[in-house]
């Protein structure tokens, strides 16, 4: 019987401390005060992104803090992004950070374009504001004002293009002074272009430089590394595409 009632009082005991500690309800509510801010970058920005600067600084966006009614707590924002136009129907969160500030990096900057659906090497236009959050992930959100900054990223993957006297009435000159830029197809793995070619003679190089650079030694479809000028013997629109993995190539009169 002793037992019994010393649990008895142990368990009043676990109550009485309950029913005295704060009541739930009584808890300060935070509610959303004042919405971000963004500063910077403004509308009047713009940058062509470089894969040799990939590491060096892009840009800093900074915001005045957002502001929150009830008990002091912690604030996160969100760099978010999306292609200018699309009104943020999905947005892409470039970072988040407990700070008024975020530096990106070219290479950051880049695959945040990229993410978007930037066409590598065509200036693109991105809108970008904060949303400020506490609590849980988007809890309280509260979202700043937007703006709309220009950007020219490089692709992700290598850079490939051709060049030849073939080439010259896209790329200019003859043909050997500069590359026409090759589309690659993330699915296939494949680099193609459709180009109007002359009579004359191609190459592939990559990144714009002959250090890497494939020809056909035989004329047979096949890639090899330094390799022999490829012959264009008629003039027309070709669809050319190369496979850098199997080291071959098909050119196709359209």
């Amino acid at each position: 019987m002793k037992n019994i009632n010393k649990i008895l009082i142990a368990f009043i005991s676990i109550l009485a401390v309950s029913c005295s500690g704060d009541d739930v309800e009584s808890r300060p509510v935070i509610e959303a005060a004042t919405a971000p801010v963004l500063l910077s970058p403004k509308s009047d920005f713009n940058v062509v992104l470089e894969l040799a600067n990939a590491a060096g600084l892009a840009t800093t966006f900074v915001w005045d803090d957002a502001q929150y009614e009830g008990s002091t707590t912690v604030v996160t924002y969100s760099v978010e992004i999306a292609k200018a136009g699309t009104s943020f129907e999905s947005p892409y969160v470039a970072g988040t950070t407990t700070d008024k500030f975020k530096n990106f990096t070219v290479g950051e900057l880049n695959a945040a374009a990229l993410n978007i659906g930037l066409t590598p090497f065509v200036e693109g236009q991105i809108d970008v504001r904060i949303k400020s959050s506490v609590g849980g992930v988007g809890a309280i959100p509260q979202i700043s004002n937007s703006y709309t900054i220009k950007v020219t990223p490089y692709p992700a993957w290598d850079n490939w293009g051709v060049i030849g006297s073939a080439t010259a009435p896209v790329t200019g000159g003859d043909g050997w002074g500069a590359d026409a830029n090759l589309d690659y197809n993330s699915a296939t793995k494949k680099y193609s272009i459709t180009m109007n070619l002359v009579v004359g003679e191609i190459k592939f190089r990559l990144d714009d430089a002959w250090t890497t650079n494939y020809g056909d030694d035989g004329n047979n479809g096949s890639l090899e590394p330094n390799g022999a000028n490829i012959p264009i013997a008629t003039a027309g629109s070709y669809t050319i595409v190369a496979d850098f993995i199997a080291k071959t190539y098909t050119i196709t009169k359209n």
